[in-house]
């Protein structure tokens, strides 16, 4: 097959595993937790590497931030022959006592603007329940604790999560628009996974999401320094790699 458009990749290049993380950056400290890495390409926001975890291969691809250049990585990875799909990322949570702590959902509510193109509203996005239990497994034999609520994604920072000094101008409704969510048990809100979810159930793959608490609403809490840095590059990434791992395992 030719090259993708973006990510400029072949299912020559690509593992049927794929793990998406929105910052390039991240993308390179996973690969720094793999052997034989390859590089397949490093094209605008799309850094893709292919390596070996514990002897299982994976395909690593950031897709920068949002629905849209998420829908686009999906998509040229599915055209490469992927089967399974997982993000790799962080949430704003809405409960205090999730700070530090994964996120593994169950379902995303689509407060995006991408998946509508695609698919009426109504249509669930919709974790794998297999791949949740491996990695609820996966944070449990790694020392963490994890919850499955539902998160949702918006498309606007600025706009929905965080206010800034244009939403206070144009007196936008962020912190009343949360408290919303809180109402319905929402656990946390990002920009990325109702995309992942929605994309990988209509393509008939597999499909979950793995966050970790960075940040609480509208930033009113956060992880500092090495607390950050270590849930982020190095809890974040052994959960995911090892709940592959249990995956294929099982799945031989």
């Amino acid at each position: 097959m030719e090259k993708t458009l973006y990510l400029k990749s072949t299912d020559k290049d690509i593992s049927k595993y794929v793990v998406f993380s929105g910052d390039p950056r991240r993308v390179e400290k996973i690969i720094s937790f793999m052997d034989d890495v390859k590089e397949i390409a490093v094209s605008r926001e799309f850094h893709s590497y292919t390596g070996f975890y514990k002897g299982v291969k994976i395909t690593i691809s950031s897709t920068g931030i949002g629905g849209p250049s998420a829908a686009i990585a999906m998509e040229e990875m599915y055209e490469c022959g992927m089967e399974v799909a997982i993000r790799l990322g962080t949430v704003m949570g809405l409960r205090d006592d999730l700070l530090g702590k994964f996120i593994i959902p169950v379902g995303a509510m689509r407060e995006d603007g991408t998946t509508t193109t695609y698919v009426d509203k109504s249509y669930p996005a919709v974790a794998d329940f297999e791949l949740i239990e491996y990695m609820n497994k996966s944070a449990e034999n790694n020392g963490f604790g994890y919850d499955n609520s539902i998160i949702c994604s918006y498309d606007g920072f600025y706009s929905q999560m965080r206010e800034s000094r244009l939403s206070t101008k144009l007196e936008m409704s962020i912190v009343e628009d949360i408290q919303e969510l809180k109402k319905f048990n929402i656990g946390g809100i990002d920009m990325e996974s109702s995309t992942i979810l929605t994309l990988s159930r209509l393509m008939g793959i597999k499909g979950c999401v793995v966050t970790m608490t960075t940040v609480l609403e509208n930033l009113k809490n956060y992880l500092k320094g090495g607390n950050r840095q270590k849930a982020e590059e190095e809890d974040l990434v052994r959960v995911v790699l090892d709940g592959i791992v249990l995956y294929d395992t099982a799945n031989k």
